[in-house]
This record gives C-alpha cells, sequence and structure tokens, in this order.
C-alpha cells in the first residue's frame, strides 16, 4: 500500500504506530501532509499560517511520543505556539507573534505530534460559522458552498479532508462540535478544566474548553491522556479518571439510560434530514439492548439566549479593551467586524449587576442541565438543528447587518440595543445550534459522533 493511501485510512494512533515500528519515517509523514495542504487548501481555506520549515525539523529529530511523527494543526486562536503568529481570527492583532508556547501546545509536543500549521477561525471565536474579514471564508470538504461550522471550523475541514488526521480546536458554545457534525468527524469538549487553559485568564467565565477534532474515537482519547492534568498552579479541576481514557475506548459500558428528544432545546425547529438521523441513532441504540426514553429539560431557552448574549458582549468588550492595552493603540470598527464591534459596544453599557445576574443565570441553567442528565447515563440530541448551511447563511443581512455598521461605526450603542439587531442574530444562532452551548454552561462533556447522512450527502451529527 502506498503513503498516500495509508495516510488515507489511518488515524494518528495508526499512523505514530508505523513511526515506532520503523516502517514510515516522521519526514514522510510531514512530506505527505504538505502536500495535501498545497493542494487542497486553496479550496477548503482552512490553514491560514503554515510551519513547513518548522515542522521538517521537528520531523529530523525524530519525535518520541503516543502520537510521534503525526503532522497536527493548531486553531488560530487562544493556545500559543512560539514565534507564530497569534490573530485570534481579528485584523487588529496584525503582526502579534507569540513568544512562548501555551502550557496544551507544549504537552502535543512532548506527545510527539509535529505542528505543521494554524487553522482558520472567525474574529475572537464568537461564531459558529468561520467567515472572517481577516482570513476569508473556510469552506466545507462535502460541499465547498457551505460551512464547514466554526468556530474550529478550519480545523473541521482540514481532518475532513484528510490534511492531518487530528487537529486542536475549542469550545465556548460548540465549537469543537458543531465543525465535527458539519464536517463529519469525531469532535469531544471536554469536562471543564480537564486540559489547562491557554489563557491566563477563564475565557467566557471558564466556558472555553480546548481539545481536538479528529478522525477516530481512540485518537480523541489518546490525545486526552496526552494533555489532560492541571498545569502547575491549577486549583480548579476534575478528579482524574480510573485508568486511561484510552483504555475506556471499547469497553462494554453495560445496558444504559438514554435520554433523546426531537425537540430543539434552544432553538424552534429541528430539520428533517436531523429528525431522520435521531431516528436512526435511537433505533441502533435500542437495537444494542440500551433503554432509550424521551425526556427533554425544562430550559427557559429566551432567559439562555439573553444571559449568554449579555456574558458576551462584556467579554467581546474586554478582549478589545486589553488588545488596545498591549499594542498601545485604540481600536475602531474598521479595526473589527460591525459585529464583533457591535458586540464590544452594548458591552461598554452593562452594568455589574447586569453582567452578575446574566451570569446567575447560566449558572442555574448549567445546574438545570446537570440534574435533568443525573437521572441518565447519557443524553441524545442532533448536534444541530440542520446539516451544514450555506456560506453566509447565518450572517446578519438586510436592516440588522446596516444598522450594525452605521450604528456602530457612530458608537451608538443605545440606538443598537433598542434596534434589537443583535438579538435577532442571536436567535439566527441558537435555532442553529439548539443544544451546545449548554454544555458549557453545565461544564459536562459532550461530543458530537458521525453517525448518519442526509439525502444531499452531508454529514448529520448526534449528541
Amino acid at each position: 500500500m502506498s503513503l498516500h493511501d495509508i495516510y488515507n485510512e489511518t488515524d494518528a494512533l495508526g499512523l505514530a504506530a508505523l513511526v515506532h515500528k520503523g516502517e514510515v519515517q516522521p519526514g514522510e509523514l510531514v512530506e505527505e501532509a504538505i502536500r495535501r495542504i498545497e493542494t487542497v487548501n486553496p479550496q477548503l481555506n482552512a490553514v491560514v499560517h503554515k510551519m513547513y520549515d518548522e515542522a521538517t525539523t521537528a520531523a529530523a529529530a525524530k519525535p518520541a511520543g503516543p502520537f510521534a511523527g503525526v503532522p497536527f494543526l493548531i486553531k488560530e486562536l487562544l493556545a500559543e505556539v512560539k514565534n507564530t503568529p497569534l490573530r485570534n481570527g481579528s485584523r487588529f492583532y496584525n503582526g502579534n507573534v507569540s513568544q512562548q508556547d501555551s502550557e496544551i501546545v507544549r504537552r502535543y509536543r512532548q506527545a510527539g505530534l509535529i505542528l505543521i500549521g494554524r487553522t482558520n477561525t472567525p474574529e475572537y471565536g464568537i461564531t459558529p460559522y468561520t467567515e472572517s474579514v481577516l482570513y476569508g471564508p473556510a469552506r466545507n470538504p462535502w460541499d465547498v458552498s457551505r460551512t464547514p461550522g466554526g468556530s474550529s471550523g478550519g480545523s473541521g475541514a482540514a481532518v475532513a479532508a484528510r490534511m492531518v488526521p487530528a487537529a486542536h480546536g475549542g469550545d465556548g458554545g460548540g465549537s469543537i462540535r458543531i465543525p465535527a457534525a458539519c464536517c463529519g468527524v469525531f469532535g469531544l469538549k471536554p469536562s471543564r478544566n480537564r486540559i489547562p487553559a491557554s489563557t491566563d485568564y477563564l475565557a467566557w467565565q471558564g466556558w472555553v474548553n480546548e481539545h481536538a477534532l479528529t478522525r477516530s474515537v481512540r485518537d480523541s482519547a489518546a490525545l486526552l491522556d496526552a494533555t489532560a492534568g492541571p498545569a502547575r498552579g491549577d486549583v480548579d479541576y476534575p478528579a482524574p479518571p480510573d485508568g486511561t481514557f484510552l483504555d475506556a475506548v471499547g469497553r462494554d459500558p453495560g445496558k444504559l439510560r438514554i435520554a433523546f428528544t426531537p425537540v430543539s432545546v434552544l432553538g424552534k425547529n429541528i430539520s428533517a434530514a436531523s429528525l431522520a438521523g435521531l431516528a436512526e441513532t435511537v433505533k441502533l441504540l435500542e437495537s444494542l439492548g440500551h433503554d432509550l426514553i424521551e425526556a427533554k429539560p425544562a430550559i427557559d431557552a429566551g432567559r439562555f439566549s439573553q444571559a449568554f448574549l449579555t456574558m458576551l458582549c462584556a467579554e467581546v468588550e474586554a478582549d478589545v479593551a486589553e488588545a488596545e492595552a498591549q499594542f498601545g493603540r485604540k481600536a475602531s470598527i474598521d479595526s473589527f467586524e460591525p459585529s464583533t464591534w457591535a458586540l464590544g459596544l452594548l458591552g461598554r453599557k452593562i452594568t455589574a449587576g447586569t453582567l452578575n445576574r446574566a451570569i446567575r443565570d447560566l449558572q442555574r441553567i448549567g445546574g438545570q442541565m446537570r440534574q435533568f442528565v443525573a437521572d441518565y447515563d447519557l443524553f441524545l440530541t442532533p448536534t444541530l438543528a440542520e446539516p451544514a448551511v450555506k456560506l453566509g447563511a447565518l450572517q446578519p443581512t438586510g436592516s440588522d447587518a446596516t444598522a450594525m455598521s452605521i450604528l456602530g461605526r457612530l458608537n451608538a450603542s443605545g440606538l443598537l440595543y433598542r434596534l434589537g439587531a443583535l438579538d435577532t442574530a442571536a436567535e439566527n444562532v441558537f435555532e442553529f445550534m439548539p443544544v451546545t452551548p449548554l454544555f458549557n454552561v453545565s461544564g459536562q462533556p459532550a461530543m458530537s459522533v458521525p453517525l448518519c447522512w442526509s439525502a444531499e450527502g452531508l454529514p448529520v451529527g448526534m449528541h
């Protein structure tokens, strides 16, 4: 079998096993990954910074570890890779170069992974689509007119297109699981604080969790083994598992009690394709001997979306203010995308009391989710309300987009708030992702599994 075919058919652990046996050299894997990126990336725009020289040097050093010699991509958001740009999908960060590796990146290197580039992300990772002004849209390998999801859209597209067998992602509201569903790969958001944060603060109140998008479940488990555990100085982290995460893969879980719902938890409608995928998955699980119970948590969707949007506005305002201080220059609407700038403007107007009430609402809803799931072993839903949508479909349009642009330029946050343009945008987003952010606020692990396909030949992930 040719290296091309081996790379196509083998996951990251499988490639590393060939390296360990001397059947493949790390340099050959790097060369194959480079060839694929150069061939496919012009159509997908998944990789936005290439690290070919660094990767070739790392391969020549004969890396060791469970993923020895395996090419790997890092999302261009939050995680720092020494001597590479970190722009967080934003033009305002042009010229920003990391001076050190984040802890998770150090652990990737220790595991033997070879970093070969960085992947496309929306500005600040805010949206469930990847269409920044800085980089342009990332595209879905199954249909290049559609989104690969977001905010880890570049990573999802790269793994699905077989550029690399696995890639780093981050998840603050579904940003690993959404691209996994859109692109037909596996995506796990670990338990809160299972993996050390790349930042020296708790991004989005600590609800952002980093991990990876992978071709196989076992790769995700082994990557978790390689990166889990507190960093120096961490005081809040989950108890370590009994045994390894990799050992748990394939273990018989026994008969499970699984709740499921065909009703959107945060939105209004679920597409026929997603409902068909859910029905197929329920039937599969029943055939495996598990108990399936239709049940749904009683979440106030309006209260959740308002609280989440309030938190997000405050976080964006803080991001912009910190960037201004870091670079010593003032930001304007010309520095950021209109929707990002609008979020930051609204963030300036949020009082401490309003923000605290929003955070309390989200914490209470997180508690509701934990209490609901405690009655079951698993909670099953479609990851998304529909398969990957067309590029631009989730962006603000018409009068909403015009209002954000004009009022943002005028810094008219009060009028922007009264017109409710961002409320409409948030409603569209939560309609598309009707369950994923609930597990960020609950802190529970959640995954998107590529189990089904739509009649149009698009992946349909189950959550």
